[in-house]
């Protein structure tokens, strides 16, 4: 954040110091659940807002009698003051506990910054309150001049009412991450050996452990799914919004809601191994990390602080001894000036942006965890993609089945084919069966495995033989011009014959995921080449490339090399991003300006990525860079408001239009500050993800 500050017993921490409060949210993230699965961290945010909502109202509450007394305010509107013998000792009392109980955090501010040599918007604040209390008082005590009790009041009462409206806003932001944490139940149903059910606290569960999830009810844990089958709702998780299915052998998450099916869960990972813990520790260090536009703002906001006291100071000679103003003229003019130059709205620029893009970001299974990096995308050029796993499935799939006879349709020849393959175990005999689904309705009878060559058995009365193209040597059939094609594009062949006769020919290859070309789609718009990276043959690499118009394929890599791949790509002045699984794409992944891993959990990904996909969706790598644009976006129009406003009022306030009537008092420009304030946190409120999940 802006400023590093701790935040002194008694007192909330000032806006921007956070370093206290962060620390003890990290901490929380770093140890397993509580009782009720929840953290402590949000409470101190929580805490600070009341705190600051409480003191504002009270303030505001003795303002209004203070303006009531104060001559100056109700004459500006052309009402008359209230008098009474004896009122200025009432205002001064009124506006003394102003000072110390509503500009207390301001004042243990300024010992901060004084004391971490880091002076910033707090010592800008104590300075004008300071100044404004210490001239009123010294007039209650015989020195000539107008008090300005009432412009010290209303500038306390907008800055505690600023403060705690931005205090609201960073609550706000981390409601995703809180929503995280809270995800995992306090109560656990533990299974034991002779299969009785005892409630325990979730946190007393370990590895190896199992659990009864009933239907409706939450995992409790990471696991592996040893009995039953549901669809489970993993939405708050991965953002997607439609359930999945999960059976004996599937993993399933801590936190995602089981659907109607009752499933026995083991233990695989609990405490900070857990992937909630993973989640919650690598947003909170995202939101703690400083990119280098937040460290390009810290600067300016310190630089302002000099020129703030600088100028107030040139002011304060200029009117008093050049031009020769009233005191009091001359203080207010001083006061206006320090007021003005708050760095507040440049302090919360950045921080409230980067917390709001990492918890959007959080919420769809877009895990930032490097700022710097997650920044770097907005001007990539080049995204490097590993194919297996990341822009295919890793696994066969079927591409294409052709007909080659007569009265032999697609839908046909796929049904009789998993008929014979249902009893092989084959990765290709897999693949066809899944892909003609459990209820292709056929029978197989006599089934026999043909050795090097496929299998065979008799369905619907008719001998089929399921084999590859050489093995159609054994039926004395030539291969099929279509195999042949399917062949030349890079597919694994099967080739369907019927009573001696080749009826139809399917085409396998490692499935491309369904998001893939739209992603590859969407970055070529955004001006950026997309490469694979790949130690496939050329010719498969150059197929899968072409499906998915890939502008560059570099094949026959081995994971050793991709890394020299990245290199060389940023060695022609390129902005590269890489996206890979985060196991044997580590080295590329680091090398990268923007390293992507695809698949959360894994101990490399976390180590080596800048992000991290929960989904390993190709897709998600476009709304990466594209919500990294937006967020640049906003992090440069909330720079340009707040120096900008700076810029213009810094002058008005010194009085150089006095000439013509304009002036700005402490309370006013206290007013224009807050709003400024009010303009940052709403532009970064309205940042948004770049798609609706589905």
């Amino acid at each position: 954040m802006a400023d590093h500050h701790a935040a002194h017993e008694g007192h909330p921490a000032p806006m921007g110091d956070h370093t206290a409060q962060d620390s003890a949210e990290h901490d929380a993230a770093e140890v397993p659940m509580t009782e009720h699965g929840d953290h402590g961290g949000h409470a101190g945010h929580a805490d600070h807002a009341a705190v600051f909502r409480t003191r504002f109202w009270i303030c505001l509450a003795l303002t209004v009698p203070i303006i009531v007394i104060s001559p100056m305010p109700l004459e500006l509107l052309g009402l008359p003051h209230v008098s009474f013998p004896g009122d200025s000792w009432v205002v001064f009392g009124l506006a003394t506990v102003i000072y110390f109980y509503g500009g207390w955090p301001f004042l243990t501010g300024l010992v901060d910054e004084v004391r971490s040599r880091s002076l910033g918007m707090m010592t800008l604040v104590a300075v004008g309150i300071t100044t404004a209390y210490a001239y009123s008082a010294a007039i209650a005590f015989g020195l000539e001049g107008e008090p300005v009790y009432w412009e010290l009041a209303t500038l306390v009462d907008v800055m505690l009412l600023g403060h705690w409206i931005e205090m609201r806003s960073v609550m706000s932001a981390s409601s995703a991450v809180e929503a995280i944490a809270r995800l995992v139940p306090g109560m656990t149903h533990k299974l034991a050996e002779d299969g009785s059910v005892t409630d325990v606290p979730t946190q007393s569960l370990a590895i190896g452990d199992r659990v009864l999830v009933r239907p409706g009810e939450r995992v409790p844990a990471d696991g592996e799914v040893a009995e039953g089958a549901s669809a489970v709702d993993e939405s708050l998780l991965t953002g997607e919004s439609m359930p999945v299915k999960r059976a004996a052998g599937d993993g399933v998450v801590g936190g995602s809601v089981n659907g109607t099916g009752s499933l026995t869960v083991v233990v695989t990972r609990t405490g900070e191994e857990s992937f909630l813990s993973q989640v919650v520790r690598l947003v909170r260090e995202a939101q703690e990390s400083k990119s280098r536009t937040q460290r390009l703002a810290d600067k300016a906001a310190t630089a302002l602080v000099f020129v703030a006291l600088g100028a107030g100071l040139l002011t304060l000679v200029a009117w008093l001894v050049v031009i020769g103003s009233p005191v009091a003229f001359a203080l207010e003019r001083t006061v206006s000036v320090v007021v003005i130059a708050c760095p507040h709205a440049l302090g919360l620029a950045i921080p409230l942006v980067v917390a709001v893009s990492t918890a959007l970001a959080a919420g769809t299974g877009v895990l930032i965890r490097d700022r710097t990096g997650f920044e770097s995308a907005h001007d990539l050029d080049v995204m490097v993609f590993d194919k297996t796993g990341t822009l295919t499935e890793g696994r066969f799939g079927v591409t294409d089945v052709i007909a080659l006879a007569e009265g032999w349709d697609r839908e046909y020849a796929l049904r009789v084919a998993a008929a014979v393959e249902t009893h092989s175990e084959h990765p290709i005999a897999q693949a066809i069966v899944a892909d003609a689904g459990s209820s292709h309705g056929l029978g197989a009878e006599g089934f026999e495995s043909i050795p090097g060559a496929g299998a065979r058995a008799t369905v619907d009365g008719i001998e089929i033989a399921v084999v590859s193209p050489a093995g159609l040597d054994a039926f004395g059939i030539a291969v099929p011009r279509e195999a042949k094609a399917l062949q030349d594009d890079a597919r694994t062949v099967a080739v369907v014959v019927a009573d001696g006769a080749a009826v139809a020919a399917i085409g396998l290859a490692d499935a491309v995921k369904p998001s893939a070309a739209d992603a590859v789609k969407r970055l070529r718009a955004m001006g950026i080449e997309a490469v694979m990276l790949t130690g496939d043959n050329e010719h498969v690499a150059q197929a899968v490339g072409r499906q998915l118009g890939i502008d560059r394929v570099i094949a026959g890599v081995r994971p050793q090399d991709k890394a020299a791949e990245v290199q060389r790509l940023r060695a022609e002045g390129r902005r590269v991003g890489m996206t890979g699984d985060g196991v044997n794409d580590a080295p590329a992944l680091a090398a990268a300006d923007l390293g992507i891993a695809v698949g959360a959990g894994t101990d490399v990904a976390i180590q080596t990525a800048d992000i991290v996909l929960v989904r390993s969706d190709p897709a998600d790598v476009a709304d990466v860079v594209e919500l990294s644009r937006r967020t640049w976006r906003k992090m440069v129009q909330n720079l340009v408001w707040a120096t900008g406003y700076n810029v213009i009022a810094l002058p008005l306030a010194a009085g150089v239009a006095a000439g013509w009537g304009i002036l700005l008092t402490p309370a006013v420009g206290a007013a224009f500050m807050a709003a400024s304030t009010v303009v940052v946190a709403i532009n970064a409120r309205l940042l948004r993800m770049p798609r609706e999940r589905g």
